[in-house]
């Protein structure tokens, strides 16, 4: 059973590595309910990959698979919504992965046979996560024969899922295995010249230092240029892989928020009055606050300094006792009542040292206890704490200081070693259990004493009571029965008052900056009409998110490719109108610099001033005065020492250059440097290679019909 659990948390780690999880959030239900539009339609496609369909049940089988394994990892029963989204991402990207890669590896001949995947789990040629998991704790060898006492209980000896775990594993070293055969094909093919390389060592090492002038776009009045329909039209056409856009909706929207009111304030304040002498009869404070509060009892000891601000006056300063009530009050929102449960004069602070012995399940948890009590025994009978703790303790930051933790007050640590430590005589040794394992701890010294309390606050927290929620989504749904398409909408929230915010949404988004939760606002937007209403997959005009109502309506909407003209036609305007004055000042600096070596002659010319830049070299990003300007860097790397350029664009305006000096900062291995570009182009390689078939290949993502 030990190794089924390091199956779970050593192979978990290792896997999430490989396969880069990060996991998040889907509830499930909503689709399965009777009468779902989705499936009535009979829309059960989530996409479809090279002309395979990818039918929903299908692909949700594969995502519980992957979410089991987290699930496994971590010890959760159940997902939260972020980490269902990331598990159905994770799963849509491995079966364009599987398939894509599946038929290249099918069409170059690249396979892994059975003895090499007997090899990599059982033979010589152990695979990383299989070594990990099946090494001995105590001799840190990898033990072969737990593989196979593994491998012979697989059928009949291990949970569901358990077995599930590790078959997912296996898949998991057979694609690792094909994919390291392809990217070495491909690595094969890979070659850098010796004059390649004698360039990049050259590019790196040789730094220039440079004078250069640039005249700013902003500097030329539009008037000063003149643009004609057939100009933006051909930069267009030009152009067009510039204007390319994502598939998007944009919606207007209306929040209808939920806040409580004069009646919801009203009411809490009154139940703080009625409560008040109950509480202050209360005998267990504790019990009366978890049992009546909206906020649980909160056990800390409180010094004059770190008590609630309106409270310190009141204990400290006016002499209350324990059992005083304080209040009622009103502080963020809640009606309160402060009641002082527990007055003494204890250590601000406390000297200790700790053993810490991990244990991951009930097995290990009972040796672990036996081997507390036995360490406890040894320290209460001389045997040096600091050398037992260097021997046993897994808190490895401590240990090596013989588990010395310093002085720390309250607070600082879990609640239940600082209780021990807090509560112990100096030099008095207990065991303690937290969320980390066990402790062994010891008091060793205790700062001095102060006046201490512990207070109960019994609170009750203003919320929008049910009556306040109706009326506010009655107020909503009066709206949109009311105005039923855009300009009607337009209209009512311009004659009340009400605010109308836009956003522009990708079919797959899951955000809308300041709505919780919004992708059935997005969803509708995909489904509506240009002009309409938007609804619930239940056919309701009003989106409940949080602590507010929404109403909305589709005012554009974008198709993927390459976007109209007109649609794009400022852009297009902007780009044209910097050509044009890019050509204005190129002439200008060609004229001014016309038999002319003397930058500072130059600039005279030209009404501007003269940079200095040093230490540039081809693998700058930027420069001293101009930011990003990979025009200026490239142009300057290419001339000779001396060498003044031509007038080039760059992004803030039109530059001319001049070579001052360039120094060489030494020589460098050239077969080093072969090595290194082949590693890097190996690294590019099989990234572009997979991206490249990925986009050869014809690919529909359906999902956002139903997540």
């Amino acid at each position: 059973m030990a190794t089924l659990q390091k199956i779970r948390t050593q192979g978990g780690l290792l896997v999430a590595i490989v396969i880069g999880l990060a996991l998040v959030a889907f509830i499930l239900g909503d689709l399965f309910q009777s009468g779902s539009s989705l499936f009535t339609r009979g829309r059960l496609e989530v996409g479809s990959i090279k002309g395979e369909s990818v039918q929903y049940p299908d692909f949700m089988t594969k995502a519980e698979q992957l979410a089991e394994i987290y699930r496994s990892n971590t010890g959760q029963t159940q997902l939260n919504e972020d980490e269902w989204v990331q598990v159905r991402e994770q799963t849509w990207e491995n079966l364009i992965r599987e398939k894509v890669m599946g038929d290249v590896y099918d069409e170059v001949g690249i396979a892994v046979s059975s003895d090499e995947m007997f090899d990599m789990v059982q033979g010589n040629n152990i695979h990383p996560i299989v070594q990990q998991i099946f090494t001995d704790p105590n001799t840190g060898i990898f033990d072969r024969g737990m593989v196979v006492n593994f491998l012979k209980n697989l059928e009949m000896g291990v949970s569901p899922e358990q077995k599930n775990y590790w078959l997912y594993l296996e898949q998991q070293i057979l694609s690792e295995r094909l994919q390291t055969k392809y990217n070495n094909l491909i690595g094969k093919a890979l070659y850098v010249t010796s004059h390649e390389a004698q360039q990049s060592v050259e590019q790196r090492s040789r730094n220039f230092n440079f004078e250069y002038i640039v005249l700013n776009y902003s500097t030329v009045p539009d008037s000063t240029v003149k643009i004609a329909e057939s100009d933006l039209k051909a930069y267009y056409e030009a152009n067009k892989n510039e204007f390319k856009v994502e598939k998007t909706r944009e919606i207007e929207y209306i929040t209808f928020p939920v806040k409580p009111s004069q009646a919801d304030y009203a009411a809490a304040e009154r139940w703080i009055n009625e409560i008040q002498d109950d509480f202050k009869n209360a005998t267990d404070n504790v019990q009366f606050v978890n049992s009546n509060s909206d906020v649980i009892y909160l056990d800390v000891w409180y010094k004059k300094e770190n008590v609630p601000t309106n409270l310190s006056s009141w204990i400290f300063d006016e002499g209350a006792v324990v059992g005083d009530v304080f209040g009622p009050y009103f502080e963020n929102e809640s009606y309160k009542l402060a009641k002082l449960h527990a007055s003494s004069m204890m250590p601000d602070s406390v000297e200790a040292r700790h053993i810490l012995l991990r244990a991951t399940n009930a097995q290990e948890a009972v040796a672990a206890q036996a081997l507390a009590d036995s360490i406890k025994g040894l320290i209460e009978s001389g045997s040096d704490f600091a050398t037992l703790a260097r021997q046993y303790s897994t808190d490895t930051g401590s240990a090596i200081t013989g588990g010395d933790l310093g002085w720390f007050g309250r607070g600082m640590m879990v609640k239940p070693f600082e209780d021990a430590a807090f509560n112990n005589n100096v030099g008095q040794v207990t065991i303690v259990p937290s969320q980390f394992g066990l402790h062994i701890v010891q008091t060793t010294r205790k700062g001095a004493l102060t006046p201490q309390v512990q207070v109960a606050v019994l609170e009750r927290i203003v919320t929008p009571s049910t009556q306040t929620n109706q009326a506010v989504y009655a107020v909503a749904s009066k709206f949109v029965s009311e105005n039923t398409n855009r300009e009607k909408f337009n209209a009512a929230a311009e004659a009340q008052g009400l605010e109308k915010k836009v956003a522009v949404v990708r079919e797959n988004d899951r955000q809308i900056p300041g709505l919780e939760s919004p992708r059935p606002l997005i969803r509708a937007a995909f489904d509506a009409d240009v002009n309409s209403i938007l609804k619930n997959t239940d056919g309701s005009p009003i989106f409940e998110f949080g602590e507010n109502f929404i109403v909305g309506t589709l005012t554009k909407e974008t198709e993927e490719g390459v976007a109209p003209f007109e649609t794009v036609r400022v852009r297009v305007e902007l780009a044209v109108e910097r050509e044009k004055k890019a050509a204005y000042l190129a002439d200008r600096i060609s004229k001014a610099s016309d038999g002319k070596s003397d930058m500072y002659a130059i600039a005279t010319d030209l009404n501007s001033s003269v940079n200095v830049a040093s230490n540039i070299n081809f693998n700058s990003v930027t420069v001293p005065g101009v930011g990003s300007e990979p025009a200026l860097i490239g142009t300057v790397s290419a001339l000779d020492n001396g060498a003044m350029s031509k007038p080039f664009k760059g992004n803030t305006g039109v530059f001319i250059a001049k070579v001052n000096t360039v120094e060489e900062s030494g020589s460098e291995d050239i077969d080093a440097e072969k090595s290194r570009l082949v590693q890097s182009l190996g690294f590019r390689a099989s990234y572009q290679a997979y991206e490249a078939h990925r986009e050869a290949v014809e690919i529909e993502d359906n999902r956002s019909k139903f997540f």
